[in-house]
Parts: C-alpha cells; structure tokens; sequence
C-alpha cells in the first residue's frame, strides 16, 4: 500500500469521526432542548417527573421501550440518589453519550435551581410583618409537604406488617441515636432486617442496553465510595471542602425519594450551624413551588450559608455535591444491572432499607419540621389545611405554596 492509499485511508476514518461526533453534538442539543422544557414544566414531584418522561421520551419520541424504560426505573429506584435525575442522566446517556447526559441533567435541573438561588438572594433582605408571615407560612406548608411524603411512602413501601416494624423500629433507633450517624444506621440496620425476612420479587422490566464499559463502572464505584469516606476526613482542610463533604454524604444516603434528603440535609446544615431551623423550612416550602428535581434544594441551601463560601459560590458547590453520588454509583452499576437485577437477594436488602426510610422521614417530620413551624392550634389548622389541599382536593403543589404563604400573612394580622 502506497503513501497516497495510506492518506486516502487515513481521511475516511477521520471524516467518519467527524460525522460521527457532528451527530452527537446534535443529540446533545437536542437532548438539552427537551430536559430543559421538562425542568421547565415538571411539578409534581419525582413519581410525576417519571411520568413526564415516560410520555416525552418513549411514548412520543420513542427513544427507548416500555421494557427498557421499566428496567431503568427500577435501577434508579434501587440506588441511593434522586431517582428522576438519574433516570434523566441515563437516557441523555443513552441518547447522546455523556454529553448528552450532562445535557440532560444542566437541562432538567438548571430552572429550579436557579428560581431558587433566586429565592435564596430575596429571603435574605426579607422585613417586615408580610414578609415574615409568608415565610412562616412556607414553613407549614412544609409541615404538609412531608406529611403527604411519609403516608404515600408507607403506603407503597411499607404495606405488610414486617416492613411496618422495619419503619417504627427506625424511628425508636433514631430516639436513640440521633443524627446523620443515626439515619446510616437506620437504614443500613432496615436492609439487614429485609434480608433476614424474606427475598423479595425480581424487578419487572426488560434488559437495559446503555453502553458503558466495566472499567468505567468500576472506577465511577472506587471514586463514589473514595469520596464517601475521604471527604469527612479532609474537612479540616477548609470549608469549602467541608461543604462539599456534608452534601455529597446527604447525597449519597438517600433512598426511596426526594423528599428523604431532607433530613439528611438537616443534620449536615441547621445541626452544624451553618443554616437556621428557619431558612431551612422557609427554604424546603419555597422548593415544592418550582418544578424539576427536589435536590435543587441544595442551592438554596448552599446560598444562604452562614460560613463562606454562600452566594452564588455556594449554591453551586452544594448543587454539584449533591447530585455526585446519586450519578457515580448509577454510572457504576449500569454495567453489572443486567445481571443484579435478577438476584432475589438484592430485592429483600432494598425493600428493608426502603421501609427504614419511612421511618427516617418520619422523625423527619415530627422534629425538625413540626416542632420548628407549628407554635399553636392556628398554625396546625393551617398546616392541616394545606395537607387536605395536597391530599383530598389534588390541588398542585404551587398552588399550595401560594396559598400556604398567603395564609401565613393572615396569621400574622391575627
């Protein structure tokens, strides 16, 4: 073969790559384009953010099956993390490569995150009898929020008299061992107990075909759990690394929905001292009013931050710190879940860690978010309100937010 043949050979496979990559970059802007409309529009929280994926994305652009989104689902409801986010992550994946994931998830999250950040720069200058009656208001609201998030989780998780057992035992451990130490526990005490009680059913759904090699699960594993363990250690090192620390450990614990970093994110903020029980009530009301993922939280958190870095600084550390974890042990199991998925064993660890979750978000609910926001009969049957609003009359989530922060104002003038 001559020198000519040899070039001529040589810009064929570099033009392939550049219609390949031409292709990618594509879907990439296309997978942007349609997460963004969905971080846009998607309330309802993480069960309903399925939903709106499901219609977008395999009944109208058919980008993957029934089956295959089925399995997806489940892998991300098994994993610790924010299921809807993860789920988003893997079909920009699946789409487009990683950067259609990182499209995906810039996408889907990019408009919460920044209403809330915004929230964050308005809570701050904040005055005034009106002012503080709508927060106080967001606050009960918060108290609903949570109560409607511990009866739809027990209902779905907990409803045999074992799993039932798991979530009380919980809370009596966490009576007794208070904080994040606490929750680990719990949870990690809740999968021993699933275990010994029983194998649960294999996950429905279908093989999963999403390209990424062992090498890459293995290392995104070794990393997730690196930082895990190196993270608490280094904080010494500066804030900036302790803030990192503490939202990659929330993070990294949370199991069975969105709503379950609340507390997480209580005992690594308001106990450390770096946010008051108050910003992180007003914040968590403030959060059920915008649409896209729960986790976005994290941005107000990290902007309203006593210590430096807060701001604009801070809001993205902890937005980055959060997602991490839930996104690296996804990106590790995506290789193995083929062949995990199928081991009854896996199925019993996960429907006891899930019942132990309802436990954690029970104690959630009773201290901090009832005893924090609910100082007399008035504020409970504003709270109880809002409850009924949620649960009897289906009313949205904003809705409530609006209405909830009105009636904090006319608790005010009482």
């Amino acid at each position: 073969m001559n020198f000519a043949q040899c070039a001529w050979g040589r810009a064929l496979v570099s033009d392939k790559e550049n219609r390949v990559d031409e292709a990618n970059t594509h879907r990439a802007r296309e997978v942007f384009g349609v997460f963004l409309r969905l971080g846009l529009s998607s309330f309802g929280g993480p069960v309903a953010h399925l939903g709106y994926f499901r219609d977008e994305l395999v009944t109208r652009r058919r980008w993957l099956s029934e089956a295959a989104y089925a399995d997806l689902v489940a892998l991300c409801q098994f994993l610790p993390g924010p299921a809807s986010s993860q789920v988003g992550f893997a079909l920009g994946l699946m789409r487009a490569g990683w950067r259609g994931a990182l499209a995906a998830f810039v996408g889907f999250t990019l408009p919460s995150a920044i209403a809330l950040y915004l929230f964050a720069l308005g809570a701050a200058h904040l005055e005034g009898a009106i002012a503080q009656g709508a927060l106080h208001g967001l606050k009960l609201v918060a108290v609903a929020v949570v109560a409607q998030a511990v009866w739809g989780m027990g209902r779905t998780l907990c409803p045999d008299p074992p799993r039932i057992a798991i979530a009380l035992a919980a809370v009596g451990w966490l009576a007794l061992v208070p904080g994040s130490a606490g929750m680990v526990g719990a949870i990690a005490l809740g999968a021993l107990a699933g275990l010994l009680l029983g194998k649960g059913a294999p996950v429905p759904g279908g093989p999963l075909a999403i390209d990424v090699p062992r090498g890459v699960g293995l290392g995104a594993l070794a990393l997730f759990s690196a930082l895990l363990v190196l993270l608490p250690l280094l904080a010494g090192m500066g804030q900036g690394v302790a803030v990192v620390g503490a939202f990659y450990h929330a993070g990294a614990l949370v199991f069975g929905g969105g709503h379950v970093v609340l507390p997480l994110l209580e005992a690594e903020t308001v106990a450390r001292g770096w946010v008051s029980a108050d910003q992180f009530l007003a914040g968590y009301g403030a959060a059920q009013a915008v649409p896209g993922p729960l986790f976005t939280f994290a941005a107000y958190l990290g902007a309203v931050l006593g210590p430096a870095p807060h701001g604009l600084g801070g809001a993205a550390l902890a937005l980055f710190a959060v997602f991490l974890p839930g996104f690296l042990i996804l990106v590790g199991v995506l290789p193995f879940w083929n062949a995990f998925r199928t081991r009854p064993a896996a199925q019993a660890l996960m429907r006891g860690a899930n019942a132990a979750v309802v436990g954690v978000l029970s104690a959630a609910l009773y201290a901090p978010v009832f005893t924090s926001s609910v100082t007399g009969l008035a504020d409970f049957a504003l709270a109880l309100l809002c409850l009924a609003l949620l649960m009897v009359w289906r009313v949205p989530a904003w809705a409530v937010v609006v209405f909830g922060a009105g009636g904090g104002i006319a608790l005010g003038w009482l």
